[in-house]
């Protein structure tokens, strides 16, 4: 059945005065109203503290830039025309956010499941590539609509379901810098030598990170246009210097189920580290003309994740390798950090400390994009949320990052299997859920959306079909998961260890529902 919403609500022309502007809502209530005559912003009249620091953001976004609309749609007559050396940025940004600490310390999963070399290396580019592509397809949403990605999931989530979609994202985000900030701290504390903390650590790099996201998109990317080069040369570096250490003879300590089991595994740890940018992907093309190729934004959304997570991950995985020939380096890593190994596999030492302070900057990178995005999603929580000005909300996440870092910094690699398989998991009902709204019930043409009633509760899916689809996908995964606090019933049956396949079962089984509860949905509600 076939949508057929109202196509292009505009404004009647009029005499714009005072009275008529302040009519004139554009995003949740808490934007300045605009004309689509005058194009101008008018301050809210009001004595309320929300009110107030609005207008403080307001007048920061004239002096300085501070964006103060992050959630309105961009309408097609307000986008500008961008070069394209700035669409490059498309790649870019995913390569700054992504060529990290993190990544690099995923790579030793691999070896701690119990997997060679030759197995971890395959997995670890298939899984990456995964979950680009799924990430792509979600970014392709931004520059056609206008709109910031949670709000584009209202057009199948419906009004009330996206707001457990903008909460499980803006959570995802904190925890998602958190990690950043600890593998960070721990390279800032080993090139000080100790004399400083990893708390001290984690705080510096989530402060910097605060600072680029309190201004907004448009510094977001000029800093990570350029950031990424470092990472690139550091990432270099380390193959070189520790290739030749790499055990590329050694097989896998398990074998049979568990061997599968462990493969498994690794794939859900890794998809899940490229898929769980695909909540946010749109937020940073919104400003592309609505023209721009589809295809393109795909490919270098999709390449611009895979490519710089898989060199960051891969050179884990030839480091953890090396823990086979150089005790030492698994000692170091074991008992005193990430940081301290990087400090020993790389020389000479004062070149080392050169480098491991770039390294610290790393994650920064990532950290930028998730306060930036999780503040948008918490805005879009509730209205009341909405009214709240984003610098706010970027200095709650802050304060969240902060607190979530320093308690887990203890168990990092239990943090990272656990959280990032859990990203997957979502992730995966999200971007199907998505993906059929748009090719079957959409008929893949934007002009089936009825992008002025984005924010119109009445003018969007109830959700309903969303809604069934997720929650049995959410059953999905707590029969497939394999973590270390909880082995779902057919994760059990598989190897000693158990496996994970809880991004396969939720695929399979919100793919089946959605239709038929999106189809029902339409009939008896007619959107």
């Amino acid at each position: 059945m076939a949508l057929d919403p109202e196509v292009g609500h505009g404004m009647v022309s009029q005499v714009v005065d005072e009275k008529t502007i302040s009519k004139i809502g554009t995003s949740d209530g808490y934007s300045p109203e605009r004309s689509q005559e005058s194009n101008i912003s008018v301050l809210p009249k009001s004595d309320s503290v929300f009110a107030k620091l609005r207008n403080l953001e307001m007048r920061l976004d004239r002096k300085f830039g501070i964006e103060s609309k992050a959630i309105d749609r961009k309408h097609p007559e307000d986008k500008e025309y961008v070069p394209w050396f700035q669409q490059l940025n498309m790649a870019l940004l995913w390569a700054s956010g992504t060529m990290n600490t993190s990544c690099f310390a995923i790579g030793f999963l691999g070896h701690e499941f119990g997997l060679s070399l030759k197995q971890s290396i395959p997995i670890t580019i298939f899984a990456c590539i995964l979950g680009g592509t799924v990430t792509g397809f979600c970014a392709t949403f931004g520059a056609a609509t206008g709109l910031r990605q949670i709000s584009v999931s209202r057009y199948s989530f419906g009004w009330w379901p996206n707001k457990l979609v903008a909460l499980l994202n803006g959570i995802q985000q904190i925890c998602w810098a958190a990690v950043a900030c600890i593998t960070g701290g721990l390279a800032l504390t080993a090139v000080s030598d100790g004399r400083v903390s990893l708390v001290v650590g984690i705080v510096i790099l989530a402060v910097v990170a605060l600072v680029i996201s309190f201004i907004g998109l448009n510094a977001i990317l000029a800093y990570e246009r350029y950031a990424w080069i470092i990472f690139f040369v550091i990432f270099m570096i380390i193959f070189g210097e520790t290739g030749k250490y790499a055990d590329d003879v050694t097989p896998a300590s398990h074998t049979g189920a568990t061997l599968s089991g462990s493969v498994l595994s690794l794939l859900a740890v890794v998809y899940g580290s490229s898929a769980s940018w695909s909540p946010i992907a749109s937020d940073y093309y919104v400003h592309y003309p609505t023209n721009v190729s589809r295809l393109k934004v795909f490919l270098m959304t999709s390449f611009g994740i895979a490519i710089p997570t898989s060199i960051g991950m891969v050179a884990g995985c030839v480091v953890a390798s090396g823990f086979n020939n150089r005790p030492d380096w698994q000692d170091a890593y074991e008992n005193e950090g990430l940081g301290y190994l990087v400090q020993d596999i790389l020389y000479p030492r004062g070149f080392a400390k050169f480098l491991l302070t770039l390294f610290v900057l790393s994650g920064i990178n990532g950290n930028v994009i998730s306060i930036y995005s999780g503040a948008i999603s918490f805005q879009q929580l509730a209205r009341p949320f909405a009214k709240i000005p984003r610098f706010l909300w970027t200095i709650f996440c802050f304060a969240c990052i902060i607190a979530l870092a320093l308690g887990g910094r203890a168990q990092l690699n239990a943090y990272l299997r656990n959280f990032l398989s859990l990203l997957g998991y979502w992730c995966t009902s999200y971007a199907i859920i998505l993906l059929e709204e748009h090719y079957i019930f959409r008929k893949g043409k934007f002009e089936n959306y009825d992008l002025e009633g984005w924010n119109d509760p009445s003018k969007l899916p109830l959700g309903i079909g969303a809604a069934t689809a997720f929650g049995l996908g959410v059953v999905a995964w707590c029969m497939g998961m394999s973590e270390t606090w909880f082995i779902g019933p057919i994760a059990k049956t598989i190897g000693d260890n158990g496996g994970d396949v809880a991004n396969q079962m939720t695929l399979v089984v919100t793919a089946l529902t959605y239709l038929p509860a999106r189809h029902l949905e339409l009939k008896c509600f007619g959107r």
